[in-house]
C-alpha cells in the first residue's frame, strides 16, 4: 500500500510536466533561452533552460530547445542567470505638483535596477490610477501596491476623524493605511478597531504613544524601519521619557538591555507582523560618512541637483548637532542589525524595502544598499533576496502569481550575467529587465537613464 500511495502522485506529476511541455507556443512569446533559473525558494540552479513568456505570463520552463514558430522573440541567455525581479516593500511615488515626466522616471529608476513591485507607502490618489495602468501594461511601470495618505498626529486628531478617514481609504480603494508619527492612543485604538470592521491593513510607524508591545498586539501588517523596536528594549525603571527618543530610539542606545530583543521578536511571528528594516537609510542617511561624498556618487546624476543639495543639508542637520556621535551610531546600528538578524530568524519575517527616494536613496538603485545590509546584518545572498521576492509574495498572499521563476506566474524577470547566490554584485547592471512580458535590454535602459541623467543637468 504504501508503493501505490508514493507511485500515483509520481504517475500524475510526470503527466503534468509532460503536458506543459507540449502546449502550444505562439508567434507572439519571447523566449529566453540556454539560461540558469535561479530557484528561489531553495537556491538550487536550473542550467540551460528555455523560459517561454506570452500575454506576461511564463507559460513554460523547458530542458530543451524546441522548433519554434516563425516570428517568437529569442533572447540569448547562455551563461547568464534568471531570476524574479524584486519587491521594493518600502517604496515612495512621485505624486502632484510634481510632474508626470518626475513620476514616469521613478517608475523607470526602479525598473533599471530590477525593481518590478513596489509598495508605495505615501498614497495620493494618483496613485490609484497608476496602480490600474501599471496592471493594464498601459504604462511603463513595476506593480504598484499603495498606501492611503498619511494617518499622523495632524491629520488625524480625533476618532471620529480617524473613523472616517479610515472607511474613506477603504471605499476609495487604497491596498492599505499608512500610520505615521504622533498618533495618539485613543485614536490609534479606532484607526485599528475600523480598519479591521472594514478589513484594510495598516502598516509603517509606530508612534510614541503607542509603543511596539501594542502595536505588535494590535496586528499591523509591517512595521516599518524597525521602528519602536529599540525604545522597546529600554527597561521601565529607565525613568525617560519616550518622546525623548531621538531618531528612531538612538537617544536611548546606552540604556538598552539586548536581552529583550527576543521577547519583541517573539511578539511579531505571534502577531504576524512583518518587519521592512530599511536599513539603507540608516547607513546613510544617519551614519557619520560624508554627505558630500555621497552626493558624488555615480547614481545621483539620475535626481535633480535641487534634490541632491537639499539631501546633503538634511544629513549635515541630522548628524552635524552635538548630540550626535560616530561611536553612539556605530553601537545604534549594531543593536539593530542584531534585531533584524533575530527578526529574520525567529520572527514573522523581512521583507526588503530601502525607502526611496530619501536622502541618498535614489529610487531602485538603493535596494542594492539595502541587499548589502542585509548580508552585513547576517543573511546569506539567498535569504537578502527571499525577502525580496518570495516573501513579498507570501506577505500580499500570491504566492505563484510573482516573486519566483515558475510556470503562470507573472513575467518580471532579471537577466544577470553572474551568478546572485554567489554575489550579490551580479544583480547590479542587469543584462536585462521583464515586467509583465516587457522585455527591457541593457541598451534601451542605458539609453532612457543617459536621457534622465541630462535632464537632471538642467534641474
Amino acid at each position: 500500500m504504501k508503493h501505490f500511495i508514493f507511485l500515483v502522485p509520481l504517475f500524475f506529476a510526470c503527466s503534468a510536466n509532460e503536458s506543459n511541455q507540449e502546449e502550444e507556443i505562439s508567434s507572439s512569446a519571447t523566449i529566453i533561452g540556454q539560461v540558469n533559473v535561479v530557484d528561489v525558494r531553495d537556491g538550487s540552479i536550473d542550467e540551460g533552460r528555455f523560459v517561454v513568456v506570452d500575454s506576461g505570463k511564463i507559460i513554460n520552463i523547458l530542458d530543451q530547445e524546441n522548433d519554434w514558430p516563425e516570428g517568437v522573440t529569442l533572447i540569448d541567455g547562455s551563461g547568464k542567470y534568471l531570476m524574479p525581479g524584486l519587491a521594493e516593500m518600502h517604496a515612495h511615488i512621485p505624486s502632484p505638483p510634481q510632474s508626470q515626466e518626475l513620476i514616469d522616471e521613478t517608475l523607470f529608476l526602479y525598473l533599471s535596477n530590477g525593481v518590478t513591485t513596489i509598495r508605495g507607502m505615501l498614497g495620493h490618489p494618483v496613485h490609484l490610477e497608476l496602480r490600474e495602468q501599471a496592471a493594464n501594461n498601459q504604462i511603463l511601470s513595476p506593480r504598484i501596491f499603495t498606501s492611503s495618505p498619511s494617518f499622523n498626529g495632524n491629520t488625524v486628531t480625533t476618532p471620529e476623524e480617524a473613523r472616517e478617514k479610515v472607511q474613506s481609504a477603504k471605499e476609495e480603494g487604497y491596498d492599505f493605511l499608512k500610520l505615521h508619527p504622533g498618533i495618539q492612543l485613543e485614536i490609534f485604538n479606532e484607526i485599528v478597531s475600523t480598519a479591521n470592521k472594514v478589513d484594510i491593513p495598516f502598516a509603517g510607524h509606530v508612534s510614541v504613544d503607542v509603543g511596539i508591545r501594542r502595536a505588535l498586539e494590535s496586528g499591523y501588517a509591517s512595521v516599518d524601519h524597525v521602528d519602536g523596536f529599540l525604545e522597546g528594549l529600554v527597561p521601565e525603571d529607565a525613568g525617560v521619557q519616550p518622546s525623548e527618543n531621538g531618531f528612531f530610539g538612538y537617544n536611548f542606545t546606552s540604556l538598552t538591555d539586548t536581552s529583550k530583543i527576543s521577547d519583541l521578536v517573539q511578539m511579531s511571528k505571534a502577531h504576524e507582523v512583518w518587519v521592512v528594516p530599511t536599513q539603507a537609510l540608516f547607513d546613510r542617511w544617519f551614519s557619520p560618512e560624508d554627505a558630500e561624498v555621497l552626493a558624488e556618487a555615480p547614481e545621483m546624476k539620475y535626481m535633480p541637483k535641487s534634490t541632491i543639495e537639499n539631501w546633503v543639508n538634511s544629513k549635515k542637520q541630522l548628524v552635524g548637532g552635538a548630540d550626535y556621535n560616530a561611536s553612539q551610531w556605530e553601537e545604534f546600528n549594531a543593536i539593530r542589525k542584531e534585531m533584524i538578524r533575530q527578526l529574520h530568524e525567529n520572527g514573522q519575517g523581512l521583507l526588503l524595502g530601502s525607502d526611496a527616494p530619501q536622502v541618498f536613496n535614489v529610487p531602485g538603485f538603493s535596494i542594492h544598499h539595502e541587499l548589502n545590509g542585509m548580508l552585513q546584518s547576517g543573511l546569506s545572498p539567498l535569504e537578502a533576496i527571499q525577502i525580496g521576492t518570495i516573501n513579498p509574495a507570501v506577505f500580499f498572499d500570491m504566492e505563484g502569481e510573482f516573486g519566483e521563476v515558475t510556470e503562470g506566474a507573472s513575467a518580471d524577470l532579471i537577466l544577470l550575467n553572474g551568478n546572485p547566490l554567489e554575489s550579490l554584485e551580479a544583480i547590479k547592471n542587469p543584462a536585462g529587465v521583464m515586467v509583465r512580458g516587457q522585455w527591457l535590454s541593457r541598451e534601451a535602459m542605458d539609453t532612457r537613464l543617459e536621457e534622465i541623467a541630462q535632464k537632471n543637468e538642467e534641474r
